[in-house]
């Protein structure tokens, strides 16, 4: 290996013990592969080992915790006890290959799609669409409805120790229902669930409370529970970068083992601030990042980047699309191949990378998403 890499294999331990062999992750990211029923396929368990090889911690894509919140078509489920067995397999998986695992939950809220909830019931904080044109208007959940799905999070959690997951990552990003509450453009709520920024943090902290509750109730070795979060929205009113502040000082006083920032570019500036002012990952880091482990994201693509990534100070460093198209990327790096690294896609490789056929249709038919080589070269 170039020594100049040796920090992104150094180890890194948890407050509470829990062990991981370098600084590489795999970010959460969605392959719409699962059954119909929401338990995991065989294609989606072999796309997960074969990238849980070299990473020391994977965190899946995200599980909906109720029938209410089923985002995606092709997603897999912990809301219910019969998921155990599925999510079982898709936790031995990935530490059979040395990883630790981590299974992300969330509930998708108004970006859920009618024809994926019960009675095509879409729920939010407030009756406000997602401005995506032809997205449906919500109903505004029922203070009743809130508190089930905070117990719905807690028995997430109780099934992924069930499982044999190593923690689980609360989504609280990229516009799901945890975000929805945050967000001033989506609660306008006048209860204990919203109006001022207080009122709209009640619903996310009450998640982290009713997690980590259970965590500590019912796991019998080291479980992380950690927190996602997109920093800002583009929409106006939208959370601003000083939202997040207040949002980061309220959750570094949770027992929450890291917290996870949600971005498609790791050096990009606040949206409203000067360039002078920082990166996003520099006021995160400033703020709270002594007090929590950060894990940092976003358009981290070579050795160097993540090299460069890690110097900041955040601890480690999640990958999303290099894993997709360059499943040993750790293994290349550790071996001293790390000029052998792929980093585009080729049309003929499919098989040999363990992509599934709905995320594969997804990357083909989406131009831009990854760098695909032309067609000639296959």
């Amino acid at each position: 290996m170039n020594p100049k890499f040796g920090p992104l294999f150094e180890e890194y331990v948890f407050p509470i013990g829990t062990h991981l062999k370098n600084r590489i992750v795999m970010a959460p990211m969605t392959n719409w592969s699962s059954h119909e029923d929401g338990t995991v396929s065989d294609a989606e368990v072999q796309y997960y080992a074969r990238r849980s090889g070299g990473v020391s911690m994977v965190i899946t894509a995200c599980a909906y915790v109720t029938p209410s919140g089923k985002g995606f078509h092709g997603e897999f489920g912990a809301h219910r006890d019969e998921m155990v067995p599925s999510l079982r397999r898709l936790a031995s998986a990935i530490k059979d290959r040395g990883a630790k695992a981590v299974l992300q939950i969330f509930h998708g809220g108004r970006s859920c799609p009618p024809e994926l909830v019960p009675g095509g019931d879409v729920v939010s904080a407030s009756a406000v669409p997602a401005v995506e044109q032809g997205s449906p208007v919500p109903r505004p959940l029922t203070h009743e409805e809130i508190e089930g799905i905070i117990r719905d999070f807690g028995e997430a959690t109780r099934r992924a120790i069930e499982a044999g997951f190593d923690g689980v990552e609360i989504h609280g990003a990229n516009g799901y229902l945890i975000q929805q509450f945050f967000s001033p453009h989506s609660n306008r709520r006048d209860d204990q669930w919203g109006g001022d920024l207080d009122g709209r943090m009640s619903f996310p902290l009450a998640v982290v409370e009713e997690v980590v509750r259970v965590a500590t109730e019912y796991a019998e070795r080291p479980f992380l529970v950690g927190y996602r979060f997109s920093p800002e929205e583009a929409e106006s009113p939208g959370i601003s970068m000083a939202d997040t502040m207040r949002l980061l000082d309220a959750l570094v006083e949770q027992p929450l083992d890291y917290l996870h920032v949600s971005l498609m570019d790791f050096w990009s500036a606040p949206r409203t601030e000067s360039a002078e002012s920082g990166t996003r990952m520099q006021w995160i880091q400033q703020r709270v990042g002594q007090k929590k482990p950060i894990i940092g994201v976003g358009a981290i693509r070579t050795p160097d980047d993540s090299l460069k990534a890690l110097k900041t100070g955040v601890p480690l460093i999640a990958l999303g699309r290099e894993l997709i198209m360059e499943p040993d990327w750790v293994g290349k790096i550790g071996g001293g191949n790390d000029t052998d690294v792929m980093t585009t896609l080729n049309p003929a490789d499919q098989e040999r990378l363990f992509i599934p056929d709905p995320l594969w249709n997804a990357i083909m038919n989406t131009p831009g998403w990854f760098p695909v080589e032309s067609k000639n070269k296959a």
